[in-house]
C-alpha cells in the first residue's frame, strides 16, 4: 500500500474508534472525524518530509479517503456490535421517534416508514442483524463521515499552511 493511503486508513480507523464511543459518538461526524483528516495530513507531511503547502486537491483528497475509511469502520464497528448486544440506538429512540412522527402527521408515508423501522428494530432485537438497517446506515455513514472528513482536509490545509508560512 502506497505510503499517500496510509495516514488516511490510520486515521480514519482512529477517529472511527473514537466515534463509536458512546458518549462521544454524538461529536462523530461533526468534531472527530474532521480532526482525523487534520491529523492524516499532518501525518503525511511528517513521513514524506514534505514541507512544501499543501494543495487542495490533496487537501480534499485526504478529507474524502479518511472520512471514507472511517465511515467503513464506523459501519463495521456498529453492526458488530449490534449483532452482539441484539441492540442500538434504532431500537432505544424507536418509541420517541413514533411520538415525533405522529405529533407531525405525515399520513401514510409515516405510517410506511414506522413499519420499516419496526420491522428492523424486529429483526436487530431477535437476530441481531437487519439487512435493511445496514444499507441505511452504510449509506448515511459513507455520506456523512467523507463530507465531513473533506471539510476537515480543508481546514488541515489552512491550519498547516498557515504554519508553514510563519515558520
Amino acid at each position: 500500500m502506497s505510503n499517500k493511503f496510509l495516514p488516511p486508513l490510520i486515521c480514519g480507523f482512529g477517529g472511527a474508534v473514537l466515534a463509536t464511543v458512546p458518549i462521544l459518538k454524538s461529536f462523530g461526524c461533526c468534531l472527530i472525524i474532521p480532526a482525523a483528516a487534520v491529523f492524516s495530513l499532518m501525518l503525511y507531511k511528517k513521513v514524506t518530509n514534505d514541507s512544501s503547502k499543501i494543495s487542495g486537491g490533496r487537501a480534499f483528497q485526504f478529507g474524502i479517503l479518511t472520512g471514507f475509511f472511517a465511515a467503513i469502520f464506523v459501519t463495521i464497528i456498529d453492526i458488530l456490535i449490534t449483532y452482539i448486544t441484539k441492540s442500538n440506538d434504532l431500537i432505544a429512540t424507536l418509541p420517541q421517534s413514533e411520538i415525533m412522527m405522529r405529533e407531525m402527521n405525515l399520513g401514510p408515508i409515516m405510517d410506511e416508514s414506522l413499519k420499516l423501522l419496526k420491522e428492523m428494530a424486529k429483526e436487530i432485537s431477535t437476530t441481531g442483524f437487519s439487512f435493511l438497517y445496514t444499507i441505511a446506515i452504510s449509506i448515511s455513514n459513507l455520506i456523512t463521515h467523507s463530507i465531513f472528513g473533506m471539510l476537515g482536509g480543508f481546514l488541515g490545509m489552512a491550519i498547516l499552511n498557515r504554519r508553514n508560512t510563519t515558520e
